[in-house]
Formats: C-alpha cells, structure tokens, sequence
C-alpha cells in the first residue's frame, strides 16, 4: 500500500543543473542533491502539498518510509521510482522528463555514502524570480538629475533611435489643452481657457496652465478616484448583506484634499497604514486609516453566523484582503499568491505571507470616533445651538400663546395637560388603549374609523398605492391621494408620549417626556386627522356658527425617535385633504424638522399620516415634538410682541442653519483594536483550520536584502506593528515604493505604465520598456520632496507628452503596441469622467466639494439590502461622480456599462471595452436625454436662437474647438430640421467627446 500510495513522488521533473563530481570524491548535498529534489520534488512534495504523504523538506519522510536507507540504495524505494526498468520508463515524475542517468547515479551514490542530509537544510520550491529580480535591486541612476531639467525626453530618444525611430511633433495647443486639462482636473476646458491659451504668446503658457490646473481644488478629485480603485473603496460592505457604511466618505475626503495639498507621498502612505499610531492628534492622520477598511467586509460571517468555523474562514479572507490591499497598492507585489504555499513566481515565502498578515491581525474594521476630542467640541457646540434654539422656542410660544396640545388630545385631554401620558388611539378601531401593542393584526388598510373624541376626527392605516389609492381620512368621506404603496402594516398604537418600544423619546438634545414638552407618538404605518373646526370653536370661546372664522396656525417639531442608520420612514401633514408638507425618508440623523403651517378660516381638517418609505416599518418611530394649534396672531400682542417673534423667528433660521452646517457627528469608517492581540500561525494550504509552527513575529519581505525585514516580536502590541511596516515601506532605502508610484503616474498620463502592470513588479508581470527612466523618475521622487505635482509637472511638461498621438504605420511596423512611446497615446476617458463632462457642457454640474456622497438611488432596507437607482436629475445629484454614494452589490448600469469597475476588485488597471451597448447607453440613456434638453438650453440661452451661432457654441463646449465648414453647414442643417436636442445628443455621442487625443 506505501508503494501504491506513493506513485505520486516528483510528478512534475524540470532539468537539472546539478554537476557529477569525480567518482572518488563524496558528494556535496548543498550543491549536488539538494537542486535534484529541490527542482523535480518539492512543488508536489512538501509540507503543504505533501501528496502521498510525503514531504521533501527534510529527510524525515524519506528515512521513515523507507523511501531512503542510509547505505543501502539497493533497498531504498526512491531510486525504484525514479529508474528506468525493462524497457519501461520510470514511475516518477510521471509528467515531465525523467532523470537523467547522471542525476540517478547521483542519488545513488548519496545514499551509498549514508544519505548525509545537513540539519540546517530545508527544501523549498524555488520561486521564478529570486532576490536578484530587477525590481528588488536598488536604484540604478547613472547621475543626479538636475531639478529644473526634463531628463524624461533625452531617455525617450534614445531608445527610439535604438529602433531607429522619432517622436511625433507636438499636439496643436488645442489638443493640448483639453489632453492636459483632462488629465490633470477630470474635466474639459472651457471654450474661454482654451480661446485664451491657444492665443497666448507668452512662451511659458503651457507651463502656467499646468501649474493653473495642479492648484486648481479639482485636480484632488481626480487623483483621488484614480487612488479609491487602487482602495478598492465604496459607502456599502459588500458580500450577502451590503449594508451602508453612512461615514466611509471621511476617508475619501481624506484622499482628497491629500492630493490637493500635495502631501508628500512618503507621509500619504504612512497616515493610511498607520496615521492614528505615529499622529495620534491629527485628525486627518486618523481618517486616513480608513484606506485599511475600505474594501468589502462579510457582515455574515463576522457577525451573525453562529458557526466558529464559518468565522474564522471570514477573518482569513478579510486579514489577507488587507494586507494584499497594503502590498499591492504601494509595492507592486503579489503577497497573496503565497497564501497557501510559497510564491510559485516571486520570492516570497508562506510564513513571510503570513507575517505580514500578523501586522494587520490586531485591528478589525469598524465605525469609529475620529477623536474624543473632536466628539467632545462636536456635542459642545452642537448643544449649545440646540439650548439658543430652545430658548427661542420658549420665548417664541410665550408670546404666540399656548394653543392646544396635539399630544394631550390625543391622550384624552382638552390639549392644556388633562391628557394621560402615553395613552394611545388604535389605528384600527379608533378605541382608546393604555397598555402596549407590538405589530398589530387585522390590520386593514385605508379605513377610516371615527373617534368619540371631541378634537379628534378619526384615524387610519394608510397605503397609497403608488399615489393612487383615495384614501378616506375624514368622517365626511374626504380623501388624499399620492401616498406610497406601504407594507400595510402597523405598530402599536397612536400616542401621547412614546411608542411602543421607542428607541429614544430624545432628539437633537431635547427630551419630549420632560421639561413641559410633548410628543405625539405615530409609528409608521398610521394618520390621524384632528376636527379644526371643534378646535377653533374651543380656542375662541364661543360658538362656531356665530363667530367669523378665525386663522390658526399648527406648530410642531417633527423628527424620527427610531435608531440611527440606515432606517427612514415618511411624514405627511394634510390639511383637508391637501398635502402641505411632506418629509421623505426621514432618519435620526436628520433631527428636528419644523413645521409651522397656517390654516385658514375655512380648514376643518388636519391629517397627520407616517409611511414606512417603502422599507419595512422596524424602527419607524415618528414623532411630533410639541405639536400645537394656536391663533395666527394673539389679538393682545402690541406691536413690539410682533417685532420680537419676526426676530426671534430669523434668530431660529440662523441657528437651525448653524446646527445643519455642523452635519453628522465626527465619525468615520476604519479600524478599530481588537481587545487582545490574536496569534497568528502559517495556516497549512491555506485553510483557518490548519494552523501550524509557532507563533509568528510581524515580519515584512526578506527578498528586499536593503531592508530588515523584522517588525516586532510576538509581543508587540498592533499599532506599533502597523507603524513599523508603514515605516519599512516608506524607507528611502526601500527602491520599489518610489519605483511603483511613479509606474502609476505614467500610466495615468500615458494608459499605460513604464512597467504595463502597475500592481504587479514580480516575475508574473510587465517588464519596464525604459528601466533607466523609471529608477531616474524615482529617484527623482526623494529629489522633489516626495512631491506627486511635482513629478505631474516633470511628466507632463516633457515633449514626450506633448507630442501628438497622429498614427504612422512605418512607426507601427516596429513598435505596434507604442511601448517606445514614438506618439501619444490615445484615451477614452473614464466612465465617471464622462460623466461629469456631460454635467460640465451641460452647465449642469454642482461643484460642491466634500460630505456625505449623493445617493441616486431609492434605498430599500431589507436582509439583503435593495438600492434602485433612479436618474440623477436634481441639483444635489449632480455633483461630481467621486462623490456618489458607491454601492458594492448594485452597481450604477449607466456606469458599469462605460467600464466603471467593480469595487470588490483591488483595480490597477481599468480595463476599456468597446460595445454596442456604450453606443446604445450614451444616446438612449434617460440621463444622457435629460442632459441634452439642459445642453440645448443652455445653448439657446448663451447664443440665442441662431442656429449657426448654436453650432459653434455647442461644438465649442463639447469639443474644445470650432466645427470645419463642412461640419457647420451639416451641424446647421440639421439643427434646423431635427431640433438643437438632436444636435446635442449626437454631439455626446460622438468619440471625440469620450476620446482625448
């Protein structure tokens, strides 16, 4: 059975190198059998693939199945595998050439001399690559470059003329303008930039407009998108649940205004790697962390999974997408391909793998505080808006007079706190109920039922049908229409106070139990319509038939009192039967709405209604804070009394608008440490539930012979770790930091790198095409203060960029792919940049900067969360594309079919697809459509109603340039029979809108 079982020995034989020395001196294990079984062996035989239960590393297996007798090679099996027998060939390796009677003589004659195997010798399969692989050397810079020359060129030609090849000219300045503007902003120039460069006759024009458009607050917005691929970044977890990450944006604000103020890149990577360990107080410092949380995460198998198996296999992939997302980003090297064996292509071994994996093992992904400081000035100030706002709401119901309490009605009451506290009106029946109710059953929707109280007209479960439903919310028979379709159902009861298991009756600092406040309590799904005209007749003192009509006014401060997060619920105030005021998709975070509506002589009904925004009711506690009805004016009030309420009235818009400045509370999503340090072990294949060895030591590459490898001890603590690393990455002796960022801003400037695989410098990927230009850009790097504008000014000064991208074919003949760069290359900018292109001719673009992403989706809270997108055709929507709200499960169409990529997907590299459905998308598309009518109306407005004028300002605005006669002729002709909506739709359908030359 071992024989059978053992068939598998050496399944894969490549060619030796080993050498034969002379039959009288004894064999060297190191040098002569040690690369046999080193190079035939151990892909297939080692502690991690040990197929047929044998290992190569050491002897051990070998001597204790007998493969191997000391002295005796007669007896010893393995030569039985490895030797031809009559006339057939050898049993192993099955799948390669067989040894060579040499190298079986060499077995042969080790074993003869007592199979000697050094103690200190463990087999390893080698790796493609070793430490003398190009990318692992140190820098190889002839002399130092001067800083105000461009080298670039002088490295450029002369690999051209190797192949005797040249540049092509230089682009005209309109071409120019728009390659560089493009690159540099993400947007194209304005008709009045290019007209004003193109006629500058200053000779360093093209210089100020480089540096124009490196200062300019945009260029950070396009770099920074460039930067969230390689992050893998996006506002949604990802996996099963992709649930909402409502504070991720800080990191990308982060990544923002880091390219603006042109960080130095050495101290970018060490704040996003480690920034809350070495800069504890700065804040920035802190968010930048969130560059390690922002890929995907599994809710599930972190959190609800009741099986340790299940997560322990989510905390392995979730360590190695943080590390792989840390190597790979700043040093081009595929760590993860040593997961579960060594590198089969580079030098990496398993247990460095797994070592770097111990820096990481110390954190997990979490929402967090950015500081408690910042918490602490965030609540000071924000309570000191909301105590100013109180007292103004004071002093305000002071002098407007107290009216009638909605919420002591509700409870019984005659609205001047006779009512019980948390008495409740059934939704179903309109009886009065004083204990709690959870999910109501027989429920009916839209059905009226009549209350006995004097000032309540009735209530109702409502569901409006997509806005069709008529939906009876008096006892006169009078409807609403243009509610939602609801779920039907309904939670407890309408109540003075809170609802059933209210989360919290406090909202932006006030507690509506306490203090003389009030709530009416209507948990989604629920109305209630309260009889004005019984009211009225109670506030004046007489009756109603034999007083003139007297205007009211209906106060309150509305807000959702269920848990923050993803969950929102609607509020809709009628007043008979006409929707006043609507408040969609309401959550905690929004705080207290005011509402203050005047109802005229002539109201007799006031409808209150709450809907569950279409997601379910959990946790759709809506509240009216001291919900009033009160006269209009107070017949008693002197004229300084009406001056103090307008006054008082703006002193609140002021303070409401300072609290909305405040926006969300000092939050962001990163990582967080894990109460005790967990021990990380080599995990044999891979598998969580086969760990093996000691515990490991934070260790980073051993193949860099520049750099120590070590980090710590078993015992350091996390963020000494991570500080470490961030440390050993950045180091000046470290060649392949400054070598990977520079290959990454040639390629976004070029399409393609020096090194065409900007994430991977190993033996599976790119050569340089100029090796000696890419060590002269990273050197230069450290010469420039670690500068990214200033190697962006370097790069794109050079006539290698300025040069056209005209096609010769003798030059393709040579050189097809353009590696030698004798033209420029050719673009179809990206999916989010055409995007904002088509905003930006359309004059439709917001350049409002930073926050919260804008969510052009319907948000529909569920398991597994539903996001239905919807055409962005509202101002707040059309803001620039980096900061939409990312969702991982459900990308944007429009987007993903102009190649956006996938943001579960570490993304190098974007990949650009032709397809008819891009055709079909940019023209049929109901954004696209909607942006062509604002494109011809913006055109009618700034040229007027000729058509030739409309022509050449559109052309102008979309292209850059000015149409050819031909195209102004045709452009006009058919502007006139098919509309300047046609005109404006082809023109963004056109490639020379999604090209740049």
């Amino acid at each position: 059975m071992r024989r059978l079982r053992l068939l598998a020995v050496c399944t894969v034989l490549l060619a030796t190198g080993a050498t034969v020395r002379g039959d009288d001196s004894p064999l060297d294990f190191k040098s002569q059998i040690a690369p046999i079984l080193q190079r035939h062996c151990v892909r297939c035989h080692s502690p991690n693939n040990n197929q047929g239960d044998l290992s190569l590393a050491t002897i051990d297996d070998l001597r204790g199945n007998d493969y191997v007798i000391a002295g005796d090679p007669e007896s010893s099996y393995l030569l039985e595998l490895v030797t031809p027998s009559g006339g057939q060939p050898a049993a192993m390796p099955k799948e390669a050439q067989p040894l060579s009677e040499a190298e079986i003589n060499s077995l042969r004659k080790w074993i003869s001399e007592g199979a000697a195997w050094p103690s200190d010798v463990v087999l390893k399969e080698q790796s493609k690559a070793d430490e003398t692989w190009w990318a692992l050397q140190p820098l190889r810079v002839a002399k130092p470059a001067p800083l105000h020359s461009n080298t670039i060129d002088e490295f450029i030609r002369a690999k051209l003329a190797d192949k005797q090849l040249q540049m092509n000219p230089p682009a005209d300045r309109r071409t120019l303008i728009r390659r560089v503007t493009f690159d540099l902003i993400g947007l194209p120039p304005t008709p009045q930039d290019v007209d004003a460069f193109v006629h500058d006759s200053d000779p360093m024009a093209y210089e100020k407009l480089v540096d124009r458009l490196l200062a300019s607050p945009h260029y950070g917005e396009r770099y920074a998108r460039h930067w969230l691929d390689l992050a893998h970044y996006a506002d949604t977890h990802g996996f099963e649940r992709d649930m909402r990450r409502d504070n991720a944006w800080r990191y990308r604000d982060y990544v923002i205004e880091s390219f603006n103020d042109d960080k130095p890149y050495h101290r970018f990577l060490q704040e996003q790697i480690a920034g809350d360990v070495l800069w504890p107080d700065d804040e920035q410092a802190v968010i930048a962390t969130g560059f390690l949380s922002a890929g995907p995460w599994d809710f599930v198998g972190h959190v609800e999974t009741k099986s340790d198996q299940l997560r322990r296999s989510a905390r392995v992939l979730d360590l190695d997408d943080m590390t792989t997302q840390v190597m790979t980003t700043t040093m081009a090297m595929t760590v993860n391909c040593a997961r579960c064996h060594d590198h089969k292509l580079d030098p990496i071994s398993q247990r460095e793998y797994y070592q770097l994996q111990s820096v990481f093992a110390g954190v997990r992904r979490d929402e967090r505080i950015i500081s408690d400081a910042s918490l602490k000035a965030y609540e000071s100030e924000k309570q000191q808006w909301i105590k100013r706002r109180n007292q103004i709401d004071f002093e305000l119901a002071r002098l407007q007079g107290g009216g009638l309490d909605l919420a002591d009605i509700v409870g019984g009451g005659n609205g001047s706190g006779t009512g019980t506290f948390r008495q409740g009106i059934d939704v179903r029946n309109a009886k009065v109920q004083t204990r709690d109710f959870g999910r109501l059953g027989n429920v009916v929707p839209n059905q009226f039922a009549a209350s006995d109280f004097d000032f309540v007209d009735g209530v109702f479960v409502p569901s409006g049908e997509s806005g069709q439903a008529k939906i009876p919310v008096s006892s006169t028979g009078m409807t609403v229409t243009g509610l939602p379709t609801t779920s039907g159902d309904a939670w407890d009861m309408i109540r003075n106070g809170p609802v059933a298991s209210q989360h919290s009756p406090e909202l932006d600092g006030i507690d509506f139990t306490q203090d003389g406040h009030s709530v009416l309590g209507l948990h989604a799904n629920a109305g209630i319509t309260f009889d004005i005209s019984a009211i009225r007749q109670s506030l004046t003192g007489g009756a109603a038939e034999n007083i003139p009509g007297t205007p009211l006014r209906f106060t309150a401060q509305l807000g959702y009192f269920g848990a923050s997060g993803s969950h929102r619920a609607d509020a809709w105030v009628f007043v008979d039967g006409q929707n006043v005021a609507e408040f969609k998709q309401l959550g905690r975070g929004d705080g207290l709405q005011p509402i203050d509506i005047e109802l005229s002589p002539t109201v007799r009904f006031l409808t209150l209604v709450s809907t569950d925004g279409g997601n379910g009711i959990g946790h759709d506690q809506i509240g009216f804070g001291d919900p009033r009805i009160r006269p209009k004016t107070s017949p008693a009030r002197s004229d300084a009394d009406a001056n103090r309420i307008e006054t008082l009235r703006r002193e609140r818009d002021e303070v409401t608008s300072k609290l909305d400045a405040l926006g969300p509370p000092p939050r962001f999503y990163g990582v967080v440490a894990e109460k005790t340090l967990p021990e990380v072990r080599l995990l044999i294949r891979g598998n969580p539930e086969t760990p093996g060895g000691d515990v490991l030591p934070p260790a980073a590459l051993s193949a860099l012979a520049m750099l120590e490898p070590e980090l710590g001890t078993v015992t350091t603590d996390q963020g000494q770790r991570r500080a470490a690393l961030a440390q050993w990455i950045t180091s000046i002796d470290n060649p392949l930091v400054r070598r990977v960022i520079v290959n990454r801003l040639w390629h976004w400037h070029f399409g393609q790198g020096l090194v065409d695989t900007p994430s991977d410098f190993g033996f599976g990927g790119g050569r340089p095409s100029h090796p000696e230009l890419l060590d002269w850009l990273a050197d230069a790097l450290v010469d420039h203060d670690w500068s990214l504008k200033a190697m962006h000014r370097l790069i794109v000064t050079s006539d290698t960029y300025k040069q056209s991208s005209r096609h010769r074919e003798s030059a393709a003949k040579v050189d097809a792919e353009n590696r030698l760069l004798w033209r420029q290359n050719r673009q179809r900018i990206e999916a989010e940049a055409i995007r904002d292109a088509v905003l930006f001719v359309s004059g439709k673009l917001n350049l409002r900067r930073g926050g919260p992403g804008f969510e052009d989706f319907e948000y529909q809270d569920a398991y597994a969360p539903i996001y239905s997108y919807t055409t962005a055709d509202r101002p707040e929507l059309w803001r620039r594309s980096i900061y939409r709200y990312i969702v991982r499960t459900t990308p944007d169409r429009f987007l993903a079919t102009l190649d956006c990529p996938d943001p579960a997907n570490l993304t190098p590299k974007r990949i650009t697809t032709t397809t008819p459905l891009q055709s079909l998308a940019l023209f049929n598309n109901d954004f696209m459509l909607r942006q062509a009518r604002y494109f011809a109306q913006r055109l009618r407005r700034e040229a007027g109603d000729d058509a030739a004028a409309q022509v050449q300002h559109a052309f102008a605005l979309a292209l850059g340039r000015q149409p050819s006669q031909q195209e102004a002729r045709l452009a006009t002709e058919f502007v006139k029979r098919q509309g300047l909506f046609a005109l404006c739709r082809s023109l963004f359908n056109l490639n020379e809108f999604v090209y740049v030359d």
